[in-house]
């Protein structure tokens, strides 16, 4: 079971607006020692989202969803949710009772539509407009708004996956080595790969320019031990090999 995100929008694939939701859930993930294993962009089309919501629901992953809950005309993430479980839209009563208690003698039908999710689903407290999201077969659906997605987020993972907060042992280290050439250290990194099978190796290079250097993220993933051993053969190797490096 792994963590996975769909963000929906046009905006977001057209560019009006710039995506700020993944690395802000790699952030709250990260800070519960979890981590995110994979991330769809879907646009406000229905039966696209549909069919994502198909395949996505079948992992039996962790989702969360961002965007398309609310009652306009391109807001479909409700509708498309309810179509890809095979279950009608119901008003939760409990979404219901918030939404007459926020707008009072002011709700309108198209007010109540913000709480009509597919049957089956509990609700997701919004702290901002208390509007609430919903949650239905590990999937976890919130506004697109920033302010009100990223509360409901945090409150979603400490409320319903505590037990999984750092549950593996997992970690991440890497250094920077200055003025190095990926070619140049391949050698090494095939040497640890091999020496370590277990853990992952990435290499991010940057490319100098103006005032910043050349350089290169060099690091490995997985189980602390195995990552400290491999970090150790690789960095005493730099060293030998007379390479500038430092911590990230």
């Amino acid at each position: 079971m792994g963590f996975g995100a769909i963000i929906i929008g046009d905006e977001i694939l057209s560019g009006r607006r710039q995506d700020k939701h993944l690395a802000k859930l790699i952030e709250l993930l990260g800070e519960r020692g979890l981590m995110l294993s994979w991330v769809r962009y879907v646009g406000d089309d229905r039966a696209r989202l549909t069919q994502t919501l198909r395949e996505t629901l079948a992992t039996g992953d962790i989702v969360f969803s961002f965007g398309g809950i609310g009652a306009t005309p391109d807001d479909h993430t409700r509708q498309c949710a309810a179509a890809a479980l095979a279950r009608p839209l119901r008003l939760h009563p409990e979404a219901e009772a918030i939404i007459r208690a926020k707008f009072g003698d002011e709700i309108t039908d198209h007010r109540l539509q913000m709480g009509v999710y597919p049957e089956g689903s509990d609700i997701i407290p919004n702290p901002y407009n208390q509007i609430p999201g919903f949650a239905v077969e590990r999937h976890h659906f919130v506004p697109g708004f920033p302010v009100m997605a990223w509360p409901m987020v945090a409150w979603t993972l400490d409320t319903h996956y505590a037990a999984l907060h750092h549950a593996e042992d997992y970690v991440e280290r890497a250094v920077t080595v200055w003025e190095a050439y990926e070619g140049r250290l391949i050698d090494l990194m095939e040497r640890i790969c091999a020496e370590y099978p277990d853990v992952t190796l990435f290499s991010l290079p940057s490319f100098a320019e103006g005032d910043r250097r050349r350089s290169l993220e060099l690091g490995v993933k997985g189980r602390k031990a195995e990552v400290d051993a491999a970090m150790a053969s690789l960095c005493q190797t730099l060293s030998e090999r007379g390479y500038d490096w430092e911590d990230k």
